[in-house]
Parts: C-alpha cells; sequence; structure tokens
C-alpha cells in the first residue's frame, strides 16, 4: 500500500507540473484538463478507500504548495475525491472509455461543489467553479477526454501503482 501511495503521489506531482507548463498552452477561459485528478481516481479505483484518501491527502498537499491556491483547499477535496473513488473498488468493470469517462467526470463536478460548499460554509474567498459557467463544463469536457488515455497510460505501471491485497 505504501508504494502504490508514494507512486500515485509522484505521478500526481508530475500531472500537475505538467498541467502548470505544457497543458497551459491548451488552456480555453482558464481551463486547463485536470490529469493529476485523473491519476488520482485510477489509483483509488484500484487500490481502494485507504488508499485513495491517502493518496488524495498528500497528493493535494503538494498541489497546494505548487498552486496559488489556498493551503489545504486541494488537499481537502482530494482527500475526499480518493475516498469515493475507493469505494468503487472492485465493485465496477473497468473497460478502457467508458469508465474513466464517468470516474474523472463525477470527480470534477464532486471538486466544484466541494470548493463551493467551503465557500459557503466557511465564507473563504475561494475560486469557486459555477456550475453554469462555461469554465466549468470546458474542464469537465477536457478531464473527461483525458481519462481514457491516463488510465491506459496508467495501466502500464501496475506494479507499482497497484498494492497487494
Amino acid at each position: 500500500m505504501t508504494r502504490s501511495i508514494v507512486w500515485t503521489v509522484v505521478f500526481s506531482t508530475a500531472a500537475v507540473i505538467l498541467q502548470s507548463t505544457v497543458l497551459k498552452n491548451i488552456e480555453i477561459l482558464k481551463a486547463v484538463p485536470d490529469i493529476a485528478l485523473c491519476v488520482l481516481v485510477f489509483s483509488a479505483y484500484v487500490n481502494g478507500t485507504m488508499t485513495g484518501q491517502i493518496s488524495g491527502f498528500f497528493a493535494g498537499l503538494f498541489y497546494d504548495f505548487i498552486s496559488e491556491a489556498t493551503l489545504g483547499l486541494n488537499c481537502f477535496s482530494r482527500t475526499i475525491i480518493g475516498a469515493l473513488a475507493g469505494l468503487f473498488k472492485g465493485s465496477l468493470f473497468l473497460d478502457y472509455f467508458l469508465m474513466p469517462v464517468i470516474l474523472c467526470s463525477l470527480a470534477t463536478i464532486i471538486k466544484a461543489l466541494i470548493r463551493l460548499l467551503l465557500k459557503l460554509a466557511m465564507n473563504l474567498s475561494i475560486d469557486v467553479y459555477s456550475l453554469t459557467t462555461s469554465i466549468f463544463w470546458i474542464e469537465l469536457g477536457y478531464n473527461a477526454l483525458c481519462a481514457p488515455l491516463v488510465f491506459l497510460l496508467l495501466r502500464n505501471f501496475k506494479p507499482i501503482l497497484i498494492g497487494r491485497g
């Protein structure tokens, strides 16, 4: 389990760096694909809730340090997303296209809802996604398009990303 958590955090951190440098070139209305979210969802789905939430916590913590976000925002949301994605372990057949699209789309929606709830509950000055604006829908589309590719790529790293048991 520890090895899969460490490698998930490594892949997520690399994805965040990729998002903030290379993928910035394809942004539309400041929306870029959240590849790190797809990495987390893959790892949580194949390893379970405990690995998902621990990986989400540390990957989110590194994301908070790299980004301009409020410290703890990504950490909190990715911990919850990792735990929820881990609940699906063994319950659904992971095909090559449809399931990654569904899981990463749900994770994107949950990420937006968590940010909105935090802003409303704590009156924080954080950027939230409005579910009615095009920025949210563009990111959702990006994540849905990238999810099958990310899942397919990560299958090549099964020995290090998938824990025993």
